[in-house]
């Protein structure tokens, strides 16, 4: 029912009770009335609408009325008859109009809004002929970009195709030219043996920390067993996931004393190989390629204090997710790629809301991927580096505004 129907109802609602207020008679009329047909006896004066009734009253009672007076008397209760009659069409006439106007309202927020371009996330897109040059890689297990934006590459090269072992002489670290690819710089001979992830911090290139135990797997704290990924905040606390064996994480203070296993025995949070490690610090979150688990998952950093509240870890689960192998943070959104689990999944990039545990985008190069595993983002946010095992490559993004349809 439109608001021409409900404007229609009420003129004519109005124009009944006004035509008929016209014939109703005064106070004054109704009191002649009765004095007119008492024989001569007096009768009070009416002074107010509020006395009316009680007149009538002491009139019926005292004498006996003519039937001039009952009429008026009539007259006057089909007054206020039809008073009440208005006043419950108008009430109902008010409320029906607010139920038209919060239904409305409801209706047009519950209707879906065009999304505006900008409140999207900047997606990734491949950058064509980058590197310009082959570079010669072994097995590209790590990338981290520095704060001069270039990126780190971490690769390894076998002895042999039947040995097992790496060539530790070798340089394992290649810094890269952010604009063309060209290798720019080589350290790290015989410093790693079978290196997983890496973490760059400028100005230094020997170990200022060195956790677990130099050829000796263990699950104690002591120990580690085929660590897998670092992530260092802006505190100086350190993140360590303890991947294949142990599927824990370790976090230590700036000085490399332990705060924390996680989970903790009073967790629900179960990982299998946790593979990568992502800070989100605006929102105290460290989130967490839980590659055979196949999700990815934020548990509290712990940076700073929640008030004493243990809240649950965010999820973000999905059937096209795969095994997340690694994931990198932009403000409080995740970038991160999966790798081969299925023929019937797709190896590509999401981009992750955290907060809402959704994923709002996936992406891809054109020629696509092979088995990526890792993802680092650059400090200023402008561009992205995905790493890949067997094709052994690096590939550059461009984080760029969603186009406008």
């Amino acid at each position: 029912m439109g608001a021409d129907f409900w404007w229609t109802l009420f003129k004519y609602v109005y124009s009944e009770t006004s035509s008929k207020a016209h014939q109703w008679p005064t106070q004054l009329d109704a009191a002649k009335a009765i004095k007119k047909n008492r024989n001569g006896s007096s009768a009070p004066a009416f002074q107010s609408a509020a006395s009316t009734p009680a007149v009538l009253r002491v009139y019926v009672h005292s004498v006996r009325p003519s039937q001039n007076a009952l009429r008026s008397a009539g007259s006057i209760m089909n007054i206020k008859r039809t008073y009440l009659i208005a006043a419950c069409t108008i009430s109902v006439f008010i409320l029906i109009i607010i139920i038209t106007v919060v239904t409305t309202k409801h209706n047009a927020q519950s209707e879906p809004t065009v999304e505006d371009p900008a409140d999207k996330p900047d997606v990734p897109r491949a950058v064509k002929n980058w590197p310009r040059e082959p570079l010669n890689l072994g097995q590209v297990s790590g990338v981290s970009v520095n704060s001069a934006l270039q990126p780190h590459i971490q690769h390894l090269r076998l002895l042999s195709a039947s040995s097992p072992g790496p060539d530790q002489k070798d340089h394992t670290v290649l810094t890269l030219d952010p604009q063309d690819g060209k290798i720019l710089g080589r350290w790290g001979a015989e410093l790693f043996y079978l290196p997983h992830g890496l973490t760059f911090k400028p100005g230094e290139l020997q170990p200022a920390l060195t956790f677990g135990q130099r050829f000796e797997p263990g699950s104690d704290t002591r120990h580690l067993c085929m660590p897998t990924s670092v992530a260092v905040a802006t505190t100086g606390e350190i993140f360590i996931a303890d991947g294949y064996c142990n599927s824990r994480i370790l976090k230590y203070n700036a000085a490399g004393v332990l705060l924390r296993v996680i989970p903790s025995p009073t967790e629900f949070l179960n990982l299998q190989v946790p593979h990568s490690l992502a800070l989100i610090e605006p929102t105290d979150r460290l989130c967490v390629a839980d590659r055979e688990n196949k999700r990815v998952t934020c548990p509290r950093a712990g940076l700073y204090t929640i008030q004493g509240k243990k809240e649950p870890a965010l999820t973000i689960q999905q059937p096209d997710m795969g095994r997340v192998f690694a994931v990198a943070a932009k403000g409080k959104l995740v970038y991160a790629v999966n790798g081969p689990t299925s023929p019937l999944l797709q190896v590509q990039g999401f981009t992750i809301d955290p907060q809402t545990e959704s994923i709002i985008d996936h992406w891809a190069p054109s020629e696509g991927f092979g088995n990526p595993h890792d993802i680092a983002v650059c400090p200023n946010g402008s561009a992205l580096y995905v790493v890949e095992i067997g094709p052994n490559r690096v590939w550059k993004f461009e984080l760029v505004p969603p186009k406008r349809k």
